[in-house]
């Protein structure tokens, strides 16, 4: 059974030597970059073969339309419109002699193999290996990124692999990983080396997994969903003043997402980060939790996550175990049947229960499967069905 190395993304950012490297790592640094992926005891890939180092070009984008002001991109609703030179919010998109091209295609500036529950994915195939990785560029501008060091920067900023779609196939099964998972960043920023590695992925036998904002527009979000088995989408707050606040973004568009990705069968959960001061209003997660019920999520797992201060929200506190409780209580009051607690190792927040008889069917331990009961789908209890994609 291939075992596990937790840790962060490994990624390898600009100007940073070795001696920076090991300072960093030696004091602990919440901001540690990691030295690159060959020296990961998790992986056994050599990362520097030339099959994964070959030059990758840059590829002309796709969703683009001509106007009067410049060129317009559609992936997203920030729909940017870009004259020659110019970038993108998401900064993976660049007007170059009157074309648009994507400079995040075949540029993998973060890999690791993760457990699915690290998405957070707790009712898709228990304890899966995923193959897990992420570019530069973000169509948001989260006050709280965790990631902002790779999020907030254009793949010209720093360093990369560079790996084909295929490339990154044939790693996935030489690691002997069930699934592909679009993470650490925003995927929906390299829409083009998202879309093309899901389709040599699923023609591999391999799942495709969307960690995302859900901020996507409708037509490219259709052209993914043929390719993907699941998604975790990170709702951010009810409220469109404070997303806009906050990350830079509007909220009706992730709803939107969100009702799309159910109506066509993409195994869905959703993240809520509380942050202090900004999101944990409880009237936001009582309005989000009576919306979740009302358009029939009430099944999709809702994740409660702590915030911890980062990028520019230094100042703000954790969130308080007691909030998170809260919101629990107020999640299940209003139906949602899956309520889940993560960044909290102190409680039990991450196990599943049987929304019927509340038995315990699988007992985690942070992102560790210590037991689990569920047969083939159905609670051993009371034979309830259990929603998610079992095995």
């Amino acid at each position: 059974m291939l075992k596990f190395t937790f840790m962060k993304p490994l990624f390898l950012a600009n100007k940073m030597n070795k001696r920076e490297f090991i300072k960093k790592t030696a004091l602990g640094s919440a901001s540690t970059l990691f030295w690159p992926l060959t020296s990961s005891p998790c992986l056994k890939v050599n990362l520097t073969d030339t099959k994964f180092m070959q030059e990758i070009t840059y590829k002309e984008a796709v969703h683009v339309i001509e106007t009067p002001k410049g060129l317009r991109c559609l992936i997203c609703p920030n729909e940017c419109t870009l004259k020659e030179g110019e970038t993108s919010d998401c900064h993976n998109r660049k007007v170059i002699r009157g074309k648009l091209y994507t400079l995040a295609y075949g540029n993998a500036c973060a890999i690791n193999i993760d457990p699915v529950e690290k998405k957070p994915l707790l009712h898709f195939k228990p304890g899966m290996p995923t193959f897990s990785f992420g570019t530069a560029g973000c169509n948001f501008s989260c006050l709280n990124c965790q990631n902002w060091e790779i999020s907030q920067v254009s793949p010209e900023d720093i360093r990369s692999y560079k790996a084909t779609p295929q490339a990154l196939v044939d790693a996935a099964i030489k690691q002997e990983c069930s699934a592909i998972a679009y993470t650490y960043n925003e995927p929906t920023s390299y829409f083009e080396y998202m879309f093309e590695t899901a389709k040599l992925a699923r023609k591999a036998g391999l799942h495709n997994l969307m960690i995302s904002n859900g901020y996507i527009n409708p037509k490219p979000l259709m052209e993914i969903i043929p390719y993907l088995d699941a998604a975790n989408i990170d709702l951010k707050v009810f409220d469109d003043t404070t997303y806009q606040q906050l990350s830079s973004g509007k909220l009706k568009p992730v709803l939107d997402s969100l009702q799309t990705l159910k109506k066509h069968n993409i195994w869905l959960e959703i993240t809520n980060l509380i942050v202090p001061q900004w999101t944990d209003d409880m009237e936001y997660i009582d309005k989000m939790c009576k919306w979740l019920v009302k358009k029939g999520f009430e099944n999709t797992p809702l994740h409660f996550s702590r915030f911890h201060p980062a990028h520019k929200l230094l100042h703000v506190r954790s969130t308080p175990l007691k909030t998170l409780l809260e919101a629990r209580k107020i999640a299940k009051s209003r139906g949602v049947n899956y309520v889940y607690i993560g960044n909290v190792p102190e409680i039990d927040g991450e196990s599943t229960f049987c929304s019927n008889c509340n038995k315990l069917l699988i007992q985690r331990k942070g992102y560790e499967i210590k037991a689990n009961y569920i047969q083939g789908s159905i609670c051993p209890e009371c034979e309830h069905s259990i929603p998610g994609v079992w095995s």
